[in-house]
Order: structure tokens, then sequence, then C-alpha cells
């Protein structure tokens, strides 16, 4: 038993040796050489014991070496932090006395740069929004970089550079008062950017190809104005830009664009009409088919009458007129007595009537139902501004302007249908009344002819 324990020890420590020793044979034959192998093993492993005490004591001593030279870097560092420590005292305390000696002998100099840079910012903020800096770009960016380098820094402006915020201001008032065509580009309003050439008037205005221009924000370039104001503004401009040096009239807007944003803003007569919504369409509607109808009802009087005139001077009675269809009834029973005669006139001219009025009561109909439709569509837009105000109140007049335009553009639309429907409907109605008086008149005429023959 002991000898089986002694064998399987020997086993396990020549496994363990094998791993470490290369050239060990990996299967003993016997115990001897197993032994033989632990002996060879041990042996190794002293020898690379005895290596790696070499290699470390040789790395002390190279450690020992690098700390020598660490510990004599920093005290140099050290020493070198001292100094710079010591020549920044002295550098503070001789910056500050130069700081006051500067600030004394400048005195009132410092109040003038202050004024200068404050100057030179308020000119820049103002050049950006100038169309002369369309024409001499650049003006702008020279002023705010003096402006930043004042602020930021202590160094004073030179004699050039204060000449240059004269010059600016020089230029701006002089350029104000005059009328310059030259070319730049423009940004049209499809986006679209073309070269061509400009006018502008002073500081107010610029114009170029009929149309209003604006300054785009941050930029020395210009663009059309997507929305333009009324024709009568936009005439003014061809005859600026085709004037020589005779004086021509100019819409122009003094405020530098405050008013014309304002003009821009106002509906013209479309957008006018549409904010009557479905009640003022309907009126304008009324107002076109009224306006036909009287149109028709103007050449057919107009023409019948002349026919009925020129029947007045003919004996022979003719069919294409009311005239001479009562007349041709005399010739048609002339053998009745005076009182059958005057009914069958009476019922010729009955007959003509309804031919001379046609259509003139509803246009009479028409200029009453316009002011009241007017009025239904004011009812509705005062509806909708008391329901704006009940759900978001007061504070946003916007929010009940449309309901407010509603009810004053109807209004608005309906008088405007319903005057010139009475107008037309008074005019109609009497030259109808002539020519039905005409027929009267001459119905008479053959009644007191043959009443007289008869006797």
């Amino acid at each position: 038993m002991l000898k089986q324990l002694f064998t399987t020890t020997l086993a396990a420590a020549a496994m363990v040796l094998s791993a470490s020793t290369a050239a060990a044979p990996q299967d003993p034959i016997n115990l001897d050489q197993l032994l033989q192998q632990l002996q060879q093993g041990q042996f190794a492993q002293s020898e690379e014991n005895q290596q790696r005490e070499a290699r470390f004591r040789a790395e002390a001593n190279e450690q020992a070496r690098i700390l020598r030279e660490a510990i004599a870097e920093r005290d140099r560092l050290e020493q070198l932090s001292e100094t710079l420590e010591t020549n920044f005292e002295k550098n503070e305390i001789e910056l500050a006395g130069l700081t006051d000696t500067l600030t004394q002998r400048m005195g009132s100099l410092r109040e003038l740069f202050g004024v200068l840079q404050q100057v030179a910012g308020d000119t820049s903020s103002k050049l950006q929004s100038s169309f002369v800096s369309v024409e001499f770009p650049g003006r702008s960016e020279q002023l705010s970089d003096l402006a930043q380098k004042m602020g930021s820094s202590s160094k004073l402006a030179s004699i050039e550079e204060i000449e240059s915020v004269w010059l600016a201001l020089l230029q701006e008032m002089t350029e104000s008062g005059k009328v310059s065509q030259f070319d730049t580009q423009v940004t049209l309003a499809n986006g679209e950017k073309v070269q061509k050439p400009v006018t502008r008037v002073g500081t107010f205005n610029m114009v170029a190809d009929g149309r209003y221009l604006e300054l785009v924000p941050g930029t020395d370039t210009v663009a059309e104005l997507i929305r333009q104001p009324s024709g009568r503004y936009l005439d003014t401009i061809g005859a600026l830009e085709s004037a020589d040096n005779n004086p021509v009239k100019f819409a122009m807007d003094p405020t530098g664009g405050s008013i014309l944003g304002l003009l821009v803003q106002a509906p013209d007569l479309g957008e006018r009409i549409d904010q009557g919504g479905t009640v003022g369409y309907i009126i304008l509607a009324l107002g076109a088919i009224g306006l036909l109808i009287a149109l028709e009802r103007f050449v057919t009087l107009i023409l019948m009458g002349g026919k009925v005139k020129r029947q007045m001077k003919k004996v022979e009675p003719a069919n294409d007129n009311p005239l001479g269809r009562v007349m041709a009834v005399q010739s048609k029973y002339p053998d009745v007595d005076t009182e059958t005669l005057e009914l069958k006139l009476s019922e010729a001219i009955l007959r003509e009537i309804p031919k001379i009025t046609r259509n003139l009561t509803f246009i009479k109909i028409i200029s009453v139902v316009a002011p009241l439709m007017g009025l239904l569509g004011t009812v509705t837009g005062m509806i909708n501004t008391f329901q704006a105000i009940t759900l978001f109140g007061t504070g946003d007049p916007k929010l009940m302007a449309g309901g407010i335009s509603q009810a004053l553009v109807t209004t608005v639309l309906g008088l405007v249908v319903a005057i010139p429907m009475t107008l037309l409907f008074a005019t109609l109605n009497t030259r109808s009344r002539n020519i039905v008086h005409i027929l009267q008149e001459q119905a008479s005429g053959i009644i007191a002819e043959r009443s007289e023959r008869s006797h």
C-alpha cells in the first residue's frame, strides 16, 4: 500500500515537472528514470530562479538611476516655478503702474474713444439696414470690426480709423439725397437670382422693373417684395425709371419700409370680396344677373322706341313695332262702332305691355333683395365675431377681424348692387312707360278719329 502511494506521488510530480521542462520524456519507464527526471527538473528550476534574481538586481539598479534623475528634474522645475512666480509678481506690479500712468495720460481721451466705439457700433447697425450699402457693400463690416476691436482691447483707434467713421456718416448723409441707378443682384419673387439695373431713391426705397424691392436682413442684397402695393403706387415706378433730370411723381416711403409694409398688407379688391364669404358671392351673382337683364332691356327699349317714333310718321302700320300692331287693329275692324274699337285697341295695348315691361320686375326684386342679403351677411359675421369673443376673449383683435370684415363687406356689396339696380329700374321703367303712353295716346287718337267719322 505504501509502495503504491509513493509511486502515485512520484507520477504526479513528474507530470508537474514535464510542464516546465520540455526536454524530459513524457512517459517514464521505471522508478529510476522517474527519479532522474525529478532531479533534472529541480536543477533546471534552480538555474531559472538564479537568472530571475540577476535580472531583478539589474532592474533595481536601473530604477534607482531613473528615480535619481526624476528627483533632480523635480528640483529643477520647482526652482524654475519659483523664478517664474517671482517674475509674474514683478510684472503685475509693473503693469498696474503702467496702467495707472496710461489712465492719467489719456484723461478725456478715454471718454472720446468710448463715444467713438458707441458711434461706430450704432452706425454699423444703421448701415446694415440702409439701401446705400447695396451700392457700396462692406461698410458695416468695417465699422463693426472697429467697434469690437476697441471694446475687446485697450488699443486706441488710429486717425485713419476715426476718419473712416466720419466718412461713413458723411457718405450716408450725402447719398440719402440722391437718386442713383446701378446694377446688382436681385432675388425675384420665385427665388431666382438675376443681375439687373435697379434705381435707388436715397435711403428710402429701391425699385427695379416696375416693382418695389426690400433689403435682405444681414446682407447687402435686395429681393422683390412678394406682395406689391396697389397699382396706383406701382404706376409711379415707370416714370421714375425712365425719367431724366426733370422732376417726376414717385410714391416714396420716408420711413424706409414701414409704410410700404402696411400698404402691401392691405387687401385688394378680390380679397375684400372674398371676405364677404358665400353671402357676398351670392349678392354679386344677383348683381351680375340683374346687370345683364338691364342691359338687354335697355337695348331692346331703345330699338323699340326708335321703331315707334318712325311708325308715328307713317300712315301704314308695320308689324315690327308695338304701335304698328296697335294701329293695325283699326284696319282689321273697319266697320265696328266706337266702343267696340276702343275695347279692341285696349286689348291690343294690353298684349304689348308684357313685351315692353318684361323682366323689369326682376330688376326691382334684385334691388330690394341685395341689401337684405347684405344685412344677412352682417348678422352672420357678427355672430361669428361674438363666438370668437366667447371662445378666445378680446385680447387678440385679429380673431375678430374675420367676422367683422364679413359683416361690413356684405353690407357694402348689398348696397353696391342695390343702388345701380334701383337706378336702372327707374330708367328702364320710365322708358317703358313712355312707350306705353305713346300707344295709349295713339289709340285715343284713333278712337277720336273714328268717332268724328261716325258723326
